[in-house]
């Protein structure tokens, strides 16, 4: 089956892994061209090679970086500003061009509340997504970064919350609070069959495996544990005006009564 091509934008390395690496490595199995803007951490810092092993496991070729500074970490961009604090404007642009450039016909990224954890890197990063997927599609917005493109899915990574009462425990920090979407939002992902090639994109981000952050906790998880906690992704579909989005286009998502819902962990979908 041709699959269309894929541009993710994340906020951190192994964000894109984690919450998105079975669609990635699904989609360049497939032939299709995928690539991974990360907005945080920059050149000659290290977790940009670890980014870079990453990318070559899921097949998204070479970082792409904004090069911001994360919220917490000062030292992800020496120098530079925080993500957090940077100007709306200057930041959409270079998204613009990044999208202008790659021309993606899906756009993944994280969602409005940030993912599970609800950082609030992830939560700027999505906004800055959808403003810059709307703008690159609009011919008098930034011409001088090329003609416009129209994006035709938005997929916003997320957790239903009925499969988030299942896997907090797994996926977050004791006390942390699980940030989801209602159950009927959200559609469900089978990876299991690109789920090695995940494991080990997530796996390349050696800091974090040390520091027993969330890959840390999956390299130390059991094989049916692993299967349970990165086996299934999780997307809203945000729609996107005058592109189309909502028709069935070749090589794109089949008409949405064509797709299965997830419900609670009971059924899975493959056609998303």
């Amino acid at each position: 089956m041709e699959l269309p091509d894929v541009l993710g934008v994340f906020a951190h390395p192994d964000d894109e892994s984690l919450a998105a690496g079975g669609l990635l490595a699904r989609h360049a199995e497939a032939g299709a061209r995928t690539a991974v803007v990360t907005a945080t951490w920059a050149e000659g810092t290290h977790r940009v090679p670890e980014l870079a092993r990453a990318l070559a496991e899921l097949g998204a070729g070479a970082p792409r970086l904004l090069g911001y500074a994360d919220a917490k970490v000062p030292e992800s961009a020496p120098g530079a500003v925080r993500l957090l604090d940077a100007p709306v404007a200057g930041a959409v642009r270079q998204l613009v061009a990044q999208l202008r450039e790659f021309r993606p016909s899906w756009v993944v990224t994280h969602d409005a509340h940030g993912g599970m954890t609800g950082h609030p890197d992830h939560r700027r990063t999505h906004r800055l997504t959808v403003l810059a997927v709307r703008a690159a599609a609009l011919p008098d917005r930034y011409p001088e970064l090329g003609g416009p493109v129209r994006v035709r899915r938005l997929l916003l990574a997320t957790h239903p919350a009925g499969a988030a009462r299942e896997l907090a425990p797994l996926l977050l920090r004791p006390g942390r609070t699980a940030h989801t979407v209602p159950d009927g939002e959200a559609w469900a992902l089978d990876v299991s069959p690109w789920l090695e090639r995940k494991l080990a994109a997530v796996f390349a981000h050696r800091s974090e495996v040390e520091r027993g952050a969330l890959p840390g906790r999956l390299a130390a998880a059991t094989p049916a544990d692993r299967v349970r906690m990165a086996g299934t992704e999780w997307y809203q579909l945000l729609p996107l005006p005058d592109t189309g989005a909502d028709r069935p286009l070749s090589g794109d998502l089949p008409p949405s009564e064509d797709l299965t819902r997830h419900c609670r962990g009971a059924k899975v979908s493959k056609t998303i």
